[in-house]
């Protein structure tokens, strides 16, 4: 691909999903198909992208702007049901998928079978959590759905980069592909935190907003390349990095996170608008590849649908397997606390002091019921990361022979795909309006949360207020330290509102320190209090957004006095 062709393709790509957007349609789904249609323009050459550039380019961004904006608070919460979905139901269906496609296509062995379960096996939470946010579905569901996507993705590409291996005949550590699976995952994690740890200090040295949001472009990358250079895992390294620096992002200047919400934003945007164009592009192609290869592209499109049912029934099964079970211990375990009475008494003196401590009363698991079960069930549309796989299946082999099934397998990834975003995609809205999900009590629970959010902020703020009358800055009257102090008290509660003194006046630079102080101390309040699970993870994201809105506000305003 020249570099005429990847600026046509992003630049269509992009057009494409904006014109999908205002008619209110699914842009991966219409950038797929509008791709598919301009392969057939005559004289269109193949374009062809190299193994490394999708998998090593392309993904990294991904998933660490995915791991960045979700808390590590929600997911160590939410940890059972998101490991069972994101870790469990991947290797289940990674393996289902591939003993069932050995079977019904002869052109792939078992191994390279399992390389097409690897690249089928984990969804693309993006699609089902913008329409759960549009209506309504319940928090926990969506951070259920959320974390599963990181962890999932993660878990998926490892596999898929592990069954690679075996079938091209690259070097590997370890023969046993257990013990490879376990040191690259282990290893992966611990080359992204430690990237992590390096990347905040050097932010932290940096103090320029523009040169750590470069930085943060440059952290995927580098976790990335590093793991897959000792051949441990690559996304997991990401991922990690990720998670650290996003779990530490509230330390990094305002201007940086401003930054960063806006360049994330629109590489995400960007990638995926390229990658589904990307794959529409190679349809017609794999197509072509298919009837060379001596298959009948009909009958592989029943294969497809045969795969895309295993798919679609996977999922419910165990994910009403999970609900089953944990109904069941829910039930035995209430029963017995009920008829123990040492039980509930220990119970309540745990959470005595529990409450002592300033922590929550320890409570029973709360498991997602029927009908939210349902509608995870139904979220396994597949996505950016499955075209990206298999996309980045090599030509050939490590001897140099071509590699087998190779059009099968991306074919077949396809048809899963826009089969998944069809059937589960276009129905999911009515089926979240059906069973009637949303929580009438979910307004309330947000005002609440954002009261209590504003709470902590101006109880932080008071020992800001008590050290700046106890030593006030040289040359401010004593008569304006009360009126400054009331006026920040105002502002620092309505983001909307200007800083109100002038840059002229004579208190302008003390007004705007104490200001920034106050903002600095409600955020790390806001922040401990999230961390300490006694703030809603939302709530807090937005109270922290505000802050670094005012921020800016009274940087811009008196910037040059400070």
């Amino acid at each position: 691909m020249n570099g005429v062709q990847l600026l046509l393709v992003i630049v269509g790509a992009i057009a494409v999903s904006g014109l999908a957007q205002r008619r209110g349609l699914q842009p991966a789904l219409v950038i797929t198909l509008v791709g598919f249609a301009v392969s057939f323009i005559p004289g269109l050459t193949r374009i062809e992208l190299d193994t490394e550039i999708v998998l090593g380019i392309v993904l990294p961004p991904l998933l660490y702007s995915a791991a960045l904006n979700f808390s590590f608070v929600s997911f160590a919460r939410n940890f059972r049901p998101i490991v069972g979905l994101g870790v469990g139901l991947v290797v289940a269906t990674a393996l289902l998928v591939g003993v069932f496609a050995a079977w019904v296509v002869p052109a792939l062995t078992l191994g390279t079978a399992f390389i097409l379960g690897a690249i089928v096996a984990p969804p693309d939470a993006v699609t089902a959590v913008a329409i759960g946010r549009k209506l309504g579905l319940p928090k926990r569901v969506m951070s259920i759905l959320t974390g599963e996507s990181l962890v999932n993705d993660a878990a998926a590409l490892t596999l898929f980069s592990i069954t690679l291996a075996g079938v091209v005949g690259t070097h590997t550590l370890f023969a046993n592909p257990v013990l490879l699976f376990l040191y690259s995952a282990i290893v992966g994690v611990a080359v992204g935190l430690l990237l992590a740890v390096v990347a905040t200090v050097i932010r932290r040295l940096l103090k320029d907003s523009g040169l750590e949001t470069v930085l943060g472009l440059v952290v995927p990358f580098a976790a990335y390349l590093l793991a897959e250079q000792i051949e441990a895992s690559g996304v997991l390294a990401v991922v990690a990095a990720g998670f650290a620096i996003g779990s530490s992002s509230s330390r990094a200047g305002y201007q940086t996170r401003l930054q960063e919400r806006q360049v994330w934003s629109s590489l995400d945007v960007l990638l995926e608008a390229f990658v589904f164009a990307y794959m529409g592009l190679q349809l017609r192609f794999v197509m072509e590849d298919l009837t060379a290869a001596g298959d009948s592209v009909w009958e592989i499109f029943g294969v497809g649908l045969l795969v895309l049912l295993v798919v679609l029934l996977i999922r419910p099964v165990w994910v009403f397997v999970s609900f089953g079970r944990h109904f069941l211990l829910d039930r035995v375990m209430r029963r017995r606390i009920a008829s123990d009475t040492r039980v509930q008494e220990r119970i309540r003196v745990e959470n005595e002091q529990r409450i002592a401590r300033g922590r929550r009363p320890r409570q029973f698991p709360v498991f997602l019921n029927w009908r939210e079960s349902l509608v995870v069930s139904w979220t396994g549309m597949r996505g950016v990361v499955t075209l990206a796989a298999a996309a980045g299946i090599p030509l050939a082999l490590a001897d140099g022979t071509p590699f087998p099934g190779r059009a099968e397998i991306q074919a077949i990834a396809f048809i899963v795909a826009v089969g998944t975003l069809l059937v589960q995609g276009l129905t999911l809205p009515a089926l979240i309006r059906s069973l009637h999900l949303s929580d009438p009590r979910q307004e309330e629970f947000d005002r609440e949360q954002a009261e209590h959010a504003l709470e902590v902020a101006q109880a932080a703020s008071a020992g800001v207020y008590q050290r700046f009358l106890a030593s006030p800055p040289e040359g401010v009257p004593p008569e304006l330290l009360e009126r400054m102090t009331q006026m920040v008290k105002r502002q620092s509660a309505d983001a909307a509102r200007d800083p109100d003194p002038d840059a002229t006046s004579a208190y302008g630079e003390a007004f705007g320190t104490l200001y920034r102080e106050v903002l600095q101390a409600q955020r790390n309040a806001v922040v401990d209090e999230r961390d300490a699970n006694r703030l809603d993870d939302d709530a807090a994201r937005e109270f922290l957004e505000q802050l670094d809105y005012q921020e800016a506000a009274i940087v811009s305003r008196l910037g040059y006095r400070l």
